[in-house]
């Protein structure tokens, strides 16, 4: 439950900007926020089940976003060739311009 509760949370930090008002709050709530269906349904005057359909079809648009533009897979394959940048620089006598880019690079994200 914890490794799909990240991932929606990567998805949604990506792709956060392509949901409508009502799905980025009611995914805010309850995935960054840990409000309840109940706690999400009483706030907006919506039954509990009106909110646990609108969560999961968000959650299958996010999926599907991330099926069509790749952005969290471009973002951990990054990741992981940074750190081994990282590790085969630092094995190097003169390293510090590595470093430096390499911090660049990260400081981009």
């Amino acid at each position: 439950m914890l490794e799909k509760t990240t991932r929606i949370n990567f998805l949604f930090d990506f792709y956060h900007a392509l949901l409508t008002p009502k799905q980025r709050n009611y995914m805010a709530l309850y995935y960054l926020d840990d409000f309840s269906l109940g706690e999400i349904a009483e706030q907006y005057e919506v039954s509990r089940q009106a909110v646990y359909d609108n969560i999961k079809r968000t959650e299958s648009m996010l999926e599907e976003y991330e099926d069509k533009l790749g952005l969290l897979e471009k973002y951990h394959r990054r990741q992981q060739l940074l750190t081994s940048l990282r590790q085969q620089i630092e094995a190097e006598k003169d390293k510090n311009n590595f470093l430096d880019t390499i911090k660049r690079i990260e400081d981009l994200d």
